[in-house]
């Protein structure tokens, strides 16, 4: 049985909600391989030396600004990162070569950006003729050396044309890369639409209106302070305001007083059929939230401003080139623009229901056509393009 190993981070959940949908597509599939998903800051520091110095894992710093909204400088930050890594490479290369030596996996899959240069290095020096592919899991790349890094032997897949772009201008050729659908979700994702009777039971059964719009808010796994300010300026509106793991700020939310009825959720496994209860999405432009509203048919109000990470600047205009929703400058004026977006919703649905994506099970069938072509020992496959093979 060949083995795939998935390389993720916990930095935002993105990255690890990419590694899972994967995971899961393959296995759904029946694909004959065995899946090892692999958290790269626990290979790089098997020791947790960094947790017991300062009671924090690396991605972690991270997550806790994500919950404050404290995202301003991050372009700067970014750049001190990517210089510590390379300042780091020897090191790194070191590490990552040791454990590719001891658990020899049959490909390697990268889910993370920033490193995937000494990944990939680090693949081809201690696993000769193991194939190195990239998946974006952002709509598009923020160049330098963010998801492409110029020079490197493996395959790049690219979730838009904007980040195919990209990677053939850092000189990477056709046969290298390849253009999916959109960015890779869980299977339980692309399962039928409840049907209306249906839907209207569990809405009700929740305490919603089975009929009137209903608005999802959510900002990623660890939820953000600003979903207060937006449900204070929507006391007649129903919501549903998804928290994630911050369970403090669910309990502030559900002591906000309001006209309409809420429902407020911290964790929940369940994302998918609680989208399908909304009929339009309320949160910032990251590219797995704005992807799986999109996936389950919700219009999206969004926002850009200097608050807004840099990776995450595209997705605004993904969502304006679509027209699938409303980009705002900020949260402070939530009734005129959820009001706008309701006078639009029949258009916007529709503009939304064109949007197709499988792109988890366009991956897996180019993974499986990377593990052959190494098995047999073949020049790789031309793939520049999986959405015109099918």
């Amino acid at each position: 049985m060949q083995t795939v190993a998935l390389i993720y981070c916990n930095a935002g959940g993105g990255h690890r909600a990419a590694a899972q949908a994967l995971q899961a597509a393959i296995q759904e599939e029946g694909r004959p391989w065995r899946v090892e998903l692999v958290n790269l800051f626990e290979v790089l520091d098997p020791q947790s030396r960094l947790r017991k110095l300062t009671g924090l894992a690396p991605e972690d710093f991270y997550n806790q600004r994500l919950k404050r909204g404290w995202t301003l400088g991050m372009a700067q930050e970014l750049k001190l990162l990517q210089g510590l890594i390379r300042l780091s490479h020897a090191s790194l290369l070191k590490t990552l070569q040791q454990h590719w030596a001891a658990t020899e996996p049959d490909l390697v899959v990268s889910l993370v950006p920033n490193f995937n240069r000494v990944l990939q290095r680090s693949v081809a020096s201690s696993l000769p003729g193991v194939p190195f592919v990239t998946v974006m899991t952002d709509l598009a790349d923020l160049p330098p050396s963010f998801w492409v890094d110029p020079g490197l032997q493996q395959h790049i897949v690219c979730g838009t044309p904007r980040a195919l772009e990209q990677a053939r201008a850092q000189g990477y050729p056709d046969e290298q890369l390849s253009l999916v659908s959109g960015m890779m979700l869980r299977p339980d994702f692309h399962r039928p639409p409840l049907e209306p009777a249906a839907r209207a039971v569990l809405r009700l059964g929740h305490g919603l209106p089975a009929e009137a719009p209903v608005g999802v808010v959510s900002f990623g796994g660890q939820g953000s302070q600003v979903m207060v300010n937006i449900a204070r300026q929507l006391p007649a509106l129903p919501l549903i305001l998804m928290c994630g793991h911050n369970e403090r700020l669910a309990e502030r939310l559900r002591r906000l007083p309001a006209e309409a009825p809420r429902l407020v959720l911290g964790f929940t496994p369940e994302v998918p059929r609680v989208l399908a209860l909304g009929d339009f999405f309320i949160g910032k432009p990251g590219p797995g939230s704005l992807s799986e509203a999109v996936q389950m048919g919700l219009p999206v109000l969004t926002v850009r401003n200097a608050w807004t990470m840099p990776q995450e600047r595209f997705n605004t205009e993904w969502v304006r080139e679509l027209g699938i929703g409303h980009v705002l400058p900020g949260f402070r004026r939530m009734q005129p623009a959820v009001q706008a977006l309701l006078d639009e919703l029949p258009e916007l649905k529709t503009r939304v229901g064109r949007v197709r994506n499988r792109a988890v099970y366009e991956v897996t069938a180019l993974l499986a056509r990377q593990l052959a072509d190494a098995q047999d020992e073949r020049p790789p496959m031309h793939t520049l393009d999986l959405l015109e093979a099918r």
